[in-house]
């Protein structure tokens, strides 16, 4: 049974007409000439450049950009992050009341520039670790995949971020596809192709997607120069698993689109030679990353507990201002005659009233008491996270021979939170193994071959499994032998 797509327009009062439209999407393809243009070949001759330059205006491009900063925002976004630390304020007030002559107790200089250190070491952590995530965008943007070209009309090799929604892209086994695409061909006979969402939900296995319904058939191979039909679909949304829309043909007949026919960024093509297919959403409207809420700033168990802590030393040290403070004001009411330990006069000499001389006071106590809360203790623990994250980064027993890759440690603020897991919540004990079938031995023609590296690599195994029997997390009954992993039940492990 034929399903209405999203995108198509019901028959009803105008208004009812613009509120559908403003719903859906219209792509064309971008070898065709712009809509209007009375000569196609005068189109043709205004070049490629243009039209893209037209579809960009109201389009995304495939460009992907996750860090958080640019040369103008960094300071003062960076500044309003950290001030959401309540220590890094209060150490800026105490520093700050240094530079009131009526009050202050320390040099000025020498008060600010722990607060100084403390700033620049997190601001340049945040800045790395930005800068980071600019190396990977500029990694992923220049990855390189096969497009349509309508001066060569062959595909050429271009970069990620130079597809356009419009393009027909071509990908080849094993490659991953650049932005959401539309599946219009494969090399398969029955018009299939299988993908690897791994990237996506982490499911490793295999997703049948299928060619649009009227292009399967084609019986030579797909040429985009001939594609002349209109894409209309729905707006970009996160749905990973929706998507309605029609592709409309030139002779008026209309064809359902679903999510089988849709391919998604960061998916992978598996056991199939090649598929091709039209650019429907691009870079930052992909629905992969419309998933995506962005960078944000990290607190690890340890900062937040010390945010606690803080604000209740502030509170324990507010309250001790104040009673000094009061006391002050009434030494100052009762013995006006007599000079009390914190006296500070007016510029002509004359004394101060009893309510200015306790607002000074307390002020004066405030930053005589700060050593309530060490700010020496903070520039001591931003040292270690530094230090932590140089020797996690250089660890050579956690580097990996078969992808010869090291640990990356990409939030830096939260280094001390490593390990500290308490919960851990698996469907199947598989999740937390890996599964992997290993050939043993077999016999042919009476004759035994078998494997000996396997062999000493299954040993191994069936002791680790063994050793887990014997301690206080007991997995007696899920993990009765190499391939009962997918049957064992739900798993829920307290540390």
């Amino acid at each position: 049974m034929e399903r209405e797509p999203a995108g198509t327009e019901e028959p009803g009062p105008p208004g009812r007409r613009r509120r559908r439209e403003g719903r859906t999407r219209t792509v064309r393809s971008n070898l065709l000439p712009p809509p209007g243009a009375e000569d196609p070949a005068a189109g043709a001759a205004k070049g490629e450049r243009r039209r893209r330059r037209g579809c960009a205006q109201h389009l995304a491009d495939n460009r992907l950009k996750t860090t958080k900063y640019t040369l103008l925002s960094f300071l003062p976004k960076n500044l309003f992050e950290q001030f959401h630390r309540p220590a890094n304020v209060y150490f800026v007030f105490i520093a700050l009341l240094n530079f009131v002559p009526a009050v202050n107790a320390f040099q000025p200089g020498l008060a600010l520039a722990p607060v100084l250190f403390i700033l620049a070491i997190t601001a340049f952590r945040d800045l790395w670790e930005d800068y980071s995530r600019h190396r990977s965008d500029h990694k992923i943007n220049h990855l390189g995949c096969l497009v349509f070209s309508r001066e060569e009309k062959k595909y050429v090799n271009r970069f990620w971020k130079e597809i356009h929604v419009g393009d027909f892209v071509r990908l080849r086994c094993n490659e991953i596809f650049p932005a959401d695409i539309l599946l219009l061909s494969s090399s398969d006979p029955d018009g299939l192709c299988h993908i690897e969402t791994a990237n996506l939900d982490g499911e490793t296995n295999l997703k049948r997607r299928q060619v649009v319904r009227g292009f399967s058939e084609l019986v030579s191979e797909f040429n985009p120069l001939t594609f002349t039909s209109v894409i209309e679909c729905e707006k970009p949304n996160n749905d990973l698993s929706r998507f309605r829309g029609c592709i409309i043909h030139d002779n008026g007949k209309k064809a359902g689109l679903y999510k089988e026919n849709l391919l998604l960024r960061g998916c992978t093509l598996r056991n199939t030679d090649a598929v091709v297919g039209i650019v429907i959403y691009a870079g930052h409207e992909t629905k992969a990353l419309l998933n995506n809420s962005g960078p944000r700033y990290k607190r690890s168990k340890l900062e937040r507990q010390m945010n606690c802590d803080v604000l209740w030393c502030v509170l324990l040290l507010v309250c001790m201002s104040l009673f000094s403070a009061v006391g002050h004001g009434l030494w100052i009411w009762r013995y006006q005659e007599k000079k009390s330990l914190f006296y500070v006069p007016k510029s002509d000499g004359s004394s101060l009233s009893p309510v200015t001389a306790a607002v000074y006071s307390f002020l004066t106590m405030i930053i005589v008491l700060q050593v309530l809360i060490p700010i020496s203790l903070y520039v001591s623990i931003e040292i270690v996270k530094a230090c932590q994250v140089y020797f996690i980064n250089q660890d050579m027993q956690l580097y990996d021979e078969e992808t010869d890759s090291q640990l990356q440690c990409r939030a830096l603020n939260i280094t001390e939170d490593l390990g500290q897991i308490q919960y851990i919540f698996s469907d199947k004990t598989g999740t937390l193994t890996e599964n992997k079938m290993v050939f043993r031995r077999c016999t042919v023609s009476g004759v035994e071959y078998s494997h000996d590296a396997n062999e000493g690599l299954l040993r191994d195994a069936q002791w680790s499994t063994r050793l887990a029997g014997s301690i206080s997390i007991s997995f007696s009954g899920l993990l009765t032998g190499p391939c009962c992993f997918d049957s064992a039940p739900c798993l829920c492990l307290k540390f």
